[in-house]
């Protein structure tokens, strides 16, 4: 059965690397794959999608006024398996599209993040809670041990909760926390 599935977890809980093995999983068995994700996603090359572990893949890249529907339809018009990275960049909008394609007999498989630094929704992440059929987290640890739940934003040592919702980058920004841990270091300095 076609669905739309939504995979997601925080920084670093192997996201990409989940989307790269299960797009081989499917290529491997025949099914054509294609992988997309949006273009603001800019620490790699603009076409490709990479893993923290070394993992990487071509990918074609959309835009937020890019008609998902029609992009994939003309582009790749035998897909059977799209798989999105960074879905929680992707619009309200886009995200139905994505839904409109698994009525078109193709599986959709999203993998992001749910929140934002400031622990809020994304708006695809928000949108594919709402209408997707499969929704899975990907588990990652906290400093603590605890189970991370935000993706604590690190300026000058201190988690903080103000600024623009995108800002993309890795390791140097951003640490995967538990909500105790994320409370804590918004007023005592991170130690590594």
């Amino acid at each position: 059965m076609k669905r739309l599935y939504f995979k997601y977890g925080v920084m670093g809980s192997s996201k990409s690397a989940q989307a790269l093995m299960t797009a081989f999983n499917y290529s491997q068995k025949g099914y054509k794959v294609l992988l997309i994700k949006p273009s603001v996603d800019t620490r790699e090359k603009a076409s490709v999608i990479s893993s923290r572990i070394g993992l990487t893949a071509p990918c074609l890249t959309f835009d937020k006024c890019t008609n998902l529907t029609d992009f994939v339809l003309k582009s790749h018009p035998n897909t059977q398996v799209l798989i999105v990275d960074e879905a929680q960049f992707c619009t309200k909008e886009q995200v139905d599209q994505l839904k409109e394609l698994t009525a078109r007999d193709m599986v959709v498989l999203c993998y992001g993040l749910k929140t934002n630094f400031k622990s809020e929704l994304f708006e695809g992440s928000k949108r594919l809670l709402e209408i997707a059929e499969s929704i899975q987290e990907i588990k990652a640890v906290c400093r603590c041990g605890a189970k991370a739940t935000i993706n604590a934003r690190v300026v000058d040592g201190l988690v903080v909760t103000s600024g623009q919702e995108i800002q993309i980058g890795g390791d140097e920004k951003y640490e995967a926390m538990c909500y105790s841990c994320w409370k804590k270091y918004q007023t005592e300095k991170l130690t590594k």
